[in-house]
């Protein structure tokens, strides 16, 4: 049975495009797409764990995710 992992990140307008290739570079799919609490979109991906993968790698990525979204 195959296990995934979750991650949820704004997704800026003016910058969609990339920050989905991003997230797709490091094999994250996107799910879905919804409104966020406060206005804006969120974004939710999956991908497979295991496979050699870091087990902390999906905690990076929603931390870089948040920091971006921050300096925005």
């Amino acid at each position: 049975m195959t296990r995934w992992e979750y991650m949820t990140t704004p997704l800026l307008i003016h910058n969609t495009a990339a920050i989905l290739n991003n997230w797709g570079a490091q094999g994250w799919e996107l799910v879905q797409v919804v409104p966020g609490p406060e206005g804006g979109l969120v974004g939710y991906f999956k991908r497979p764990v295991g496979g050699g993968a870091d087990n902390n790698a999906g905690l990076r990525a929603a931390a870089q995710a948040a920091q971006q979204f921050e300096e925005a």
